[in-house]
Parts: structure tokens; sequence; C-alpha cells
């Protein structure tokens, strides 16, 4: 039986959305066809679409019963977790061939990783990245050659960009298909102190380049619960995987075979066969209702705070930060995985990862089970595991129980009874507060504010030993207007050390922090933002600052007669607008919306 707070949260939702539903469901139906959509295109469009296939694709190509799969591609070499991609092509056209169907790549879509760009003014390219991701498979998917699409992508903002890219094509199905994570290296818990030992000035660099070599060592998703696994668990739970694909390890005969099976799967639900499900069928209230929920249950990245309103809204679907407040308050916290807790994907994984979330959710009534997926009508189905036999995929019950209840949990006994994920207002604005990995005793921090206009002044600051007291490290102009609302979890050794100190200590920001938010209670997305005359932009250094993650309260004790007089802080400088190519994104810097907007462009 469904939960009914939640069922009464999808009906808010359901409410809310239904002019701009009705309105993209209206713009969907009209791209609808008879027969392969390739049918439109005159002789010549068509020829130009197969003249480079060998003859018996082109001899396909011109049957009207034949599916075509698009492949829209994020591979490049340079990605641990997209490297495997490369030869996924090749793969999915042998696969579509062998059920009489073909395949063509559409398009790529750039890659960048935040790993890399972390702390360098390549990430404020980062957010914006998802719009252009967005906007390359629309391009990639335009030429109406296909009757499905396969999405070949992993990390933070690839995914996202690539489901908002495809709901514009909400007439086709639409399934994706990961790489999985590399297996396990260096462990979490030792790779965090030794970065709290660099910041400290007690390991040189070697040392640390060291761990962080061991770390990350292989091809495959970095194995931290960040944004880039945390889009594997919510595509499983919206039914846009085939069961279980998220966390199976590249170079694998399963990942193999789950990668052959996604592209036979989608040739038989395309509008030719008897199973059409296109994607605007399957990312509906209930479905965008149940991927908030996995997040939730499992600890996962703050970005999807704001990716998937992003998303909502590209399906004509109007989420917030109250309705991601509220679900979190009836969601219990199933999974401890760093930065939630020590152990990384692979072991959530053999513990029973996505198939026992979904089930024991479900079971809890904490899900909508009435959903149209992929694999067919009923989430039920991403409850199964897949197995080989004689090299052959087929599915088993997954298991009932947690194999490692240190990692994963039933429902009914959770980590915790919320997911831990809650709105902050007051004077200071709106915000999101991550607390699944901060230690009760830090839910309230009532400090001094140090105001900061970057994450260096921050680390300046505390190299000089100016930050010796309790405060509230106020980081601003950090929005997406101000610099594309970069990843500040750069601050996380430094702030760390100060609350392992006995320090109260807190992060309040325009900015984000992602999948890497952890110990440190840290308010962020603050909206509006500081150079959007954002109330941040009143805070000055020894305001007192008071965050509140159990009233949900985030104010500036200053008087209110004075802070209404206060005058608004400028930034300083405009050595965010260029270089590394920053002067080619001003026009989204212009453009775009707040965070709790999705922190779009895509009004």
């Amino acid at each position: 039986m469904i939960n009914t707070t939640l069922d009464a949260i999808t009906q808010r939702i359901t409410t809310r959305s239904e002019a701009s539903r009705r309105a993209y469901l209206a713009r969907i139906d009209a791209m609808r066809g008879n027969g392969p959509l390739r049918g439109q295109l005159s002789c010549s469009n068509l020829a130009h679409g197969f003249a480079a296939c060998g003859d018996n694709d082109k001899q396909a190509l011109k049957l009207t019963e034949s599916v075509n799969i698009g492949i829209v591609n994020a591979y490049n070499d340079m990605l641990s977790a997209h490297q495997p991609l490369g030869e996924f092509p090749e793969l999915i056209k042998r696969a579509a061939h062998a059920v009489g169907c073909t395949a063509q790549v559409a398009g790529g879509v750039p890659a960048m990783c935040d790993g890399v760009t972390q702390g360098t003014a390549g990430m404020e390219l980062s957010l914006f990245s998802r719009e252009v991701i967005a906007g390359a498979t629309a391009i990639a998917l335009s030429h109406n050659m296909f009757d499905g699409a396969l999405c070949l992508g992993v990390c933070d903002k690839i995914v996202p960009g690539l489901l908002i890219g495809a709901l514009s094509f909400g007439h086709l199905p639409v399934v994706f298909a990961p790489a999985g994570p590399m297996t396990s290296g260096l462990n979490n818990k030792e790779k965090a102190a030794i970065r709290e030992q660099f910041a400290a000035g007690e390991i040189g660099r070697d040392k640390l380049l060291d761990a962080e070599s061991a770390a990350y060592h292989g091809a495959g998703t970095c194995t931290f619960y960040g944004t880039a696994n945390s889009n594997q668990m919510l595509m499983e739970a919206m039914g846009l995987h085939i069961p279980s694909a998220a966390f199976e390890n590249p170079g694998t005969a399963m990942r193999e075979q789950l990668t052959i099976a996604a592209a036979q799967r989608l040739c038989k639900i395309t509008a030719l066969g008897s199973e059409y499900t296109p994607l605007a069928d399957i990312v509906n209230e209930k479905a965008i209702v149940n991927a908030i929920v996995a997040l939730l249950a499992t600890g996962g990245s703050t970005n999807h705070t704001i990716h998937w309103i992003a998303i909502a809204r590209a399906a004509g679907i109007i989420i917030d930060w109250e309705d991601f407040s509220d679900l979190s308050a009836i969601t219990p916290l199933v999974a401890r995985v760093y930065p939630n807790g020590s152990a990384d994907v692979n072991h959530f994984h053999a513990a029973g990862g996505t198939a026992y979330v979904l089930r024991t959710l479900l079971d809890e009534g904490l899900m909508h089970e009435d959903v149209l997926t992929n694999w067919g009508p009923g989430l039920r189905h991403y409850t199964r595991e897949p197995r080989l036999d004689n090299g052959q995929l087929h599915y088993v019950p997954g298991v009932e129980s947690s194999a490692d209840t240190a990692v994963l949990r039933s429902a009914a006994d959770p980590f915790a009874e919320e997911g831990g994920l809650r709105l902050l207002q007051g004077n200071l604005g709106r915000c999101v507060i991550k607390i699944s990995a901060v230690a009760q005793r830090h839910w309230v921090v009532e400090a001094p504010a140090r105001v900061f206009e970057s994450q260096q002044a921050l680390k300046d600051a505390f190299d000089a030993g100016e930050l010796n007291s309790d405060l509230v490290a106020v980081v601003r102009f950090q929005g997406p207007q101000a610099n594309g609302m970069p990843e500040l979890h750069k601050l996380t050794p430094y702030l760390g050390i100060l609350q392992d100190m006995g320090l109260q200590v807190a992060l309040v920001t325009d900015g984000r922090m992602s999948g890497a938010s952890g110990k440190v209670p840290a308010a962020i997305h603050v909206s509006p933002e500081a150079i959007a005359d954002g109330p941040l932009g009143k805070v000055r250094d020894g305001d007192m600052i008071r965050l509140d993650a159990i009233t949900g309260e985030l104010l500036a004790l200053v008087p209110a007669d004075e802070w209404s007089q206060r005058s608004q802080a400028r930034r300083t400088g405009n050595e965010h607008e260029y270089g590394t190519g920053r002067e080619l994104f001003q026009f989204m810097r212009n453009a775009v919306n707040t965070a709790e907007s999705g922190a779009t462009v895509f009004q």
C-alpha cells in the first residue's frame, strides 16, 4: 500500500504541473509518425542519412518495417568512466543486427570531469556543460533517422544533459547504458585522511598523488557515491536502464551482455512493435518522485536537487526544494556509502545494490510501483538481478535481505528514519543541506561569519592561521549567474580540520558541494544568489549566523532595521569572465535561472 504522504506529495506535483505537462505531451504527440520516422524524409535526405553504411544496412534502412537505433555517445578516453564507451557502438550494432535492426552513432556529446577540474577555472564550465550536452543530444537526434535512442553516458552533468535533450524527443523510446564503476582501490576513509594531512601540511604532494592514484586507478566510474553513481541509481529508479545495469564493472562478460540486452530491448519497444514505450510516457510525475526517493534513501548527491528539477521541467513537471525536503522526511536512509559511510559502490552492489534498495522501498510503500519502464509495466522488474547462463543473460529474483547490514539495510530497519536532505530558509534566502553524513551535534551552528569570495581566499586565510575560532564560512558569488556555480568541495579538508579541532564550523554558499558533501554542515545553493542581489551580499565579517538543520532556519542574527538598510556588496574583479573558454559562456551566465529552478538556460 502506497505511503499516504508520498501519494499526497505526488498529487501536489501533478496539480502544480497540470498546464505545463499537458503542453509538453501535446508537443511530443505532434512529433509522432506512422512507421519509421525516416519514412518522412525525402529520398535525398534519406540517401544522405545512410550513405556511409554497408550494403546490408542500406537495404534495411530503405525498409518501412526495420528499426534503426540512434546512439548518442559521451565517449572520450580521458575520463575513466567514459573510456569503456569507445567499444560500445560496434557491440550495439552487432546486437541490433542479431535481431534484424540497425544502429548508427547519431552524435557525440562532450563529457568533462569535475574530478579533473576541481578548484580550477575549468570547473566554472561544468554546470553549463549540461546545457551543451542537452543541445548536442537534440542535434544528434534531429536528423529523424531513428526509431529509438541509446544514450551512453555516466558522470555528473552528462546523464542529466542527455536526459534533458532526449526529453525533447519524448516520442522515441530511450534506453540509457552505463559503463559501470572501476574496481575498488584505496579505501575512502584512508583517502580522506590523507587529504586532510596534506591540507594540514603534514605530508607532501608526492604522498597525496600516490594516494589519489591508488584510489582512482582504472577504467570506470569513481567508486564513491557522488553525482556520477547517484545518476545510475536514479536511472534504475526511473526504469530508464535495463534492470541492475548500474554497477557492474566495465570489461566483464556481464557488462557486455547488459549492453547487448539494452540495445536489443530498445529494438523491441519502438513504435514499430507491440511494446511501444516512448520516453515521455516513462518520465512522468510518479517516476520523478521515485527518483527523488531513491536519491534520498541512499544519501545521494546534492547536485540532483538542481539536475532533477531541470529534468522534470524538460518533461513539463514542476518540482522544488520543498518537495525534496518533504519526501526526505518520510524516506528512510537505507545505505551507507562514502561520503555517508566507509563503503564504496562495489560494496554497495555486492550487498544487494539497486535491486535491494528498490525492493525494500516498494515493500514499504515508499515508491510508486505502477509506472511504465523500459523493461515493461511495473517497477518490480528492477528488483531482479542479472545472471549469465552459458554466456546468456537472464534474471533471477534479487536478494530479500542485505548481505552486509553495515552498508545496506531494509527500509523497516534503516540507518536513519529520514533521508537527511532539508530545506533551510530565512533572511539569507532558501537553500538545501545534506545532513546524512553530519554528526547530530553539528546540526545547529551559531557562529560569527567570515566572508570569502573564492575557495582560494578561504585557503589563504587557513594557511595564514586566521581561522582559529568558531566560524560560519560564507563563500559567495559562486552561483550560476556569477561564475557558473562550481563545486566547492576543495574546501572540505580545511573546514574538516577546523571541525576536528573542536570548533563550531559551517559553510554557507550560493555555490555547490556535490556528492562529496560530507561531515561539515553546508548550506548550499543559497538562492537568490549574491550577484543577483541575494541577501548573502549583505553579510559582513563578524555577523552572527545561525544554521539550524532541525528547525530549517538560515539566519543572519542582525536587527531587522539594520538588515533592511544594508547595501549589497559587489564582486570585485572580472576574472570569472575570461580564460579557459569562460568568455564563450557569458550568454549562459546572463540567461540562467535560479538554482531552485534548475539553474538552467532552458527557461
